[in-house]
């Protein structure tokens, strides 16, 4: 059966205030999937005030927020995003999600939603 190409490349911008880990853990899901899709960490942004210069200046196809937001903060992140890209791609880790299972649980929570987000 022949190898099919991955899909993309998809932009990503992360709202993580920890972007060393935001790197780091979305490096892990870009190399599992790799064969999957080809997803390019565009820029990290350290508070919600900055998700649209960031989808501004990087024209990102997904935006991702951290499991540190509450859902109306990740709601306000998204809605920022919206307002300058109407079709961007959002996904919202459950809040508490890294604090409470770790690391691992994220990777696998991400890469378990990522197939119905990219369709």
């Amino acid at each position: 059966m022949a190898q099919s190409r991955p899909s993309g490349p998809y932009r990503l911008v992360t709202v993580n205030t920890a972007p060393d880990r935001a790197k780091r853990l979305i490096g892990r899901v870009v190399e599992d999937l790799k064969d999957k899709y080809t997803i390019i960490h565009a820029a990290n942004v350290t508070a919600i005030e900055e998700v649209q210069k960031a989808v501004e200046d990087n024209k990102p196809d997904l935006l991702f927020t951290a499991s540190m937001w509450t859902p109306v903060e990740s709601q306000r992140a998204i809605a920022i995003a919206k307002g300058v890209n109407p079709d961007i791609k959002t996904f919202s880790l459950p809040q508490g999600l890294q604090v409470e299972r770790g690391p691992d649980a994220v990777v696998e929570y991400i890469k378990e939603n990522l197939p119905a987000l990219l369709g």
